[in-house]
């Protein structure tokens, strides 16, 4: 039995589980989350308890595999729309920095032009430093795509360390030129 599959997830007050057939719709006070899960994954909603159940038909490979992933995602919904998501990104480099322009973050990286990025619908940024950022949103997988979208943008140098990171992220080090 797979360990993450089998524990029954909390749906905590002001967040409701809707199931119709394979889609998972999930709403509280951050927003609404909805998804189409494998069709063969049985999920079930007890509501004495206020939890949601995620079993499997078989115990078949494929059906082993999706049950932790079935069970992962709802939780993710559920965590999402009842407290959120955050990514925390540094800048590190002389002239590195971000501004905030409305909703949109420009981003001067050392290129010979700053870059904008525009947010995707549910993803907000927050500036908490010139060289910190935060990305918030509800969807876990989206602001972590986010992320990895503006950190792929000057990843961090093995020999400076310049570039932009995820926060507490080591970047190991590599000796330059030696003379010799």
């Amino acid at each position: 039995m797979s360990r993450i599959g089998k524990m029954p997830i909390r749906i905590p007050e002001g967040c409701a589980v809707d199931i119709e057939g394979s889609r998972i719709t999930v709403s509280g006070p951050k927003g609404t989350l909805s998804r189409e899960i494998h069709r063969e994954m049985i999920v079930e909603k007890d509501e004495e308890n206020g939890v949601v159940l995620v079993r499997r038909p078989s115990d078949s490979r494929e059906h082993r595999s999706l049950h932790g992933l079935t069970r992962s995602l709802i939780a993710n919904m559920v965590e999402g729309v009842s407290q959120g998501f955050v990514k925390n990104l540094e800048i590190h480099g002389v002239g590195y920095r971000a501004n905030l322009q409305g909703e949109n973050l420009e981003m001067n990286l050392g290129f010979s032009h700053p870059v904008i990025i525009k947010p995707p619908e549910g993803i907000r940024f927050e500036l908490v430093t010139p060289t910190r950022i935060r990305i918030h949103g509800i969807d876990k997988q989206k602001v972590g795509q986010v992320a990895a979208n503006i950190r792929s943008l000057r990843k961090p140098d093995p020999y400076k360390g310049k570039g932009v990171r995820y926060a507490g992220e080591y970047i190991r080090r590599k000796a330059g030129k030696s003379t010799g």
